[in-house]
């Protein structure tokens, strides 16, 4: 069995038996074995600081090709919020899905290169005004409560906002799935010999009052932290990828040289800790999760502490089958 039909299997329950299914015809009304009808599509919310690394453009990608998510909405977070807007919306009409509602989160200061913004700046500046991220993903929760699942790929300012504004619309949403914290591997760790032990992650550190009243706010967490998101796409990967020659794979090879070029940290293959909670939230078994209770520290640590868990987190992936899930959706599309 491939992975694919493992992923449906898991996805759908089977409402009949092998070749019985596949021999009789759908009734009218009736979806077809395999098809994805509206009730099985999960509701999701992409927060995402797209533009400084490039991992928020492929955990995109790889949400927009897969069928089995309702994007409600895609919300700028962190630094240029506006630029960040523009991006977004050249990437979903590239996408084909310029249908997609996109918002602006609070614009924060911000120190790290914006690597993208020559791609960014080819979208022009929006007509109209741009819907507010916290009005937006407070109205989603309340339209559909327990629902929604919100895919944090940011730091989290505008979730802060969020539970500042109405913390019990913020309770309606079903989960909280983030990248974000180190527990046991830090950035110098590579996954093999000893673990040198956490350091302070980006997305926490950056906004460390934030990341508290979001782990203290008892709406389902589950963390894919350091310890689960180093993922790298190797240049074989990457070759297979941009030269597929898809409006999309195109637009990421784009993103990926304007990257590679200002990153300023020398970098060549870039680490994809965002695609990781897109993946979960399509197949939790790509990355299983164990119940813990997280601290956040005055430097950004989200340290192990005792008492009742406050989060799900993933501290081991399925490396493979995640590029897998990436590498296949993009390339299908050829």
């Amino acid at each position: 069995m491939t992975r694919s039909t493992l992923r449906i299997a898991f996805l759908f329950p089977l409402l009949c038996a092998g070749v019985l299914c596949a021999a009789l015809p759908a009734g009218p009304g009736v979806a077809a074995p395999g098809a994805v009808t509206p009730a099985m599509r999960e509701k999701v919310i992409i927060d995402t600081d797209i533009g400084d690394d490039i991992d928020d453009a492929f955990a995109l990608a790889a949400a927009l090709n897969d069928q089995h998510l309702d994007i409600l909405g895609v919300a700028a977070a962190w630094g240029d919020t506006g630029l960040r807007v523009r991006q977004l919306q050249r990437l979903l009409a590239i996408a084909g899905r310029a249908d997609v509602p996109v918002t602006q989160g609070p614009a924060t200061p911000n120190t790290t290169p914006y690597t993208q913004k020559r791609w960014a700046e080819g979208q022009p500046v929006p007509a109209a005004p741009v819907p507010s991220s916290v009005d937006f993903i407070l109205d989603q929760a309340r339209r559909y409560p327990g629902q929604v699942t919100l895919i944090s790929l940011a730091p989290p300012s505008t979730l802060g906002a969020l539970i500042d504004r109405d913390p019990a619309g913020f309770a309606k949403l079903k989960r909280v799935v983030m990248m974000g914290g180190s527990v046991y591997a830090g950035y110098d760790d590579t996954g093999y010999g000893p673990l040198k032990g956490p350091t302070p992650e980006y997305n926490i550190y950056s906004d460390i009052g934030s990341a508290r009243k979001l782990f203290a706010s008892g709406v389902p967490l589950v963390v894919m932290p350091l310890d689960s998101t180093r993922l790298k796409l190797d240049e074989v990967k990457r070759d297979l990828l941009f030269a597929a020659g898809t409006p999309m794979t195109d637009a990421l090879a784009l993103m990926y040289h304007q990257w590679r070029h200002l990153n300023g940290w020398g970098q060549i293959t870039p680490t994809l800790f965002d695609l990781v909670p897109v993946a979960y939230v399509l197949d939790p078994r790509l990355c299983p999760t164990t119940p813990l209770r997280l601290v956040v520290g005055d430097k950004g640590e989200t340290t192990p502490a005792p008492g009742p868990a406050n989060a799900q987190v993933c501290l081991k992936e399925d490396k493979e089958g995640i590029l897998d899930l990436l590498m296949t959706g993009l390339l299908a599309r050829q």
